[in-house]
């Protein structure tokens, strides 16, 4: 998916969090939102996930040769964030099974191959409740890279993974990515992002 931002800026009642941001992003290329947290990086990955409208500027999007409007752009993304909860009352099957009811699988994975890459060694009666924040991660992200869509959006994606977690992620990244856009917001944490090809920092759009 190709991403055209010119010029977005937003701002909550008075204050404006950032301004004057343009970037363009093409399909297979990956992106970091580099910044502290609190700085706004958060907020300028949903207005590219089309949740939240810029105050000024535009966001256009490419996919497969056609523009893809700003109101059917959720059908092309996949998001993984905090303030993003999966139904935690689901087993791991049951929410599989409802996140790829709306969602196709990549070609060629089914829920027992995603089973299988996550590899978290839970009984099927276990609800996602009694998993570990570390395993809950885990699922998030399997869900979003093993969904059949053009762009990746990834919010502080290691939260909560230790090292062996983080190893896994780099992995998806690295196998599952493909010809895929991928944007990566990040709290300078080089595990997460430092294979972007592209970066931005939101400190430099600030009025």
């Amino acid at each position: 998916m190709n991403i055209f931002l010119d010029g977005i800026g937003k701002k909550f009642n008075t204050e404006w969090i950032f301004r004057a941001v343009s970037l363009e992003l093409h399909s297979g290329e990956t992106c970091a939102i580099l910044g502290r947290n609190g700085s706004g990086k958060s907020t300028l990955l949903q207005i590219i996930a089309g949740n939240i409208h810029p105050t000024t500027g535009n966001i256009r999007y490419e996919s497969g040769g056609r523009e893809i409007p700003d109101n059917l752009i959720f059908r092309e993304i996949a998001l993984v964030a905090p303030y993003l909860e999966i139904i935690e009352d689901f087993t791991l099957d049951e929410m599989l099974d409802f996140h790829f009811s709306f969602k196709r699988y990549l070609p060629g994975f089914t829920a027992g191959r995603v089973r299988d890459i996550l590899d978290l060694k839970v009984t099927k009666s276990k609800t996602i409740r009694q998993y570990s924040s570390g395993m809950k991660q885990r699922v998030k992200l399997a869900l979003a890279f093993f969904s059949d869509v053009p762009l990746l959006l990834l919010d502080e994606p290691v939260m909560n993974l230790d090292k062996a977690g983080i190893d896994w992620y780099l992995q998806l990244v690295k196998e599952y990515t493909g010809k895929r856009t991928l944007v990566i917001c990040s709290n300078q944490q080089a595990q997460e992002s430092a294979f972007a090809v592209k970066s931005l920092k939101i400190e430099d759009y600030k009025s």
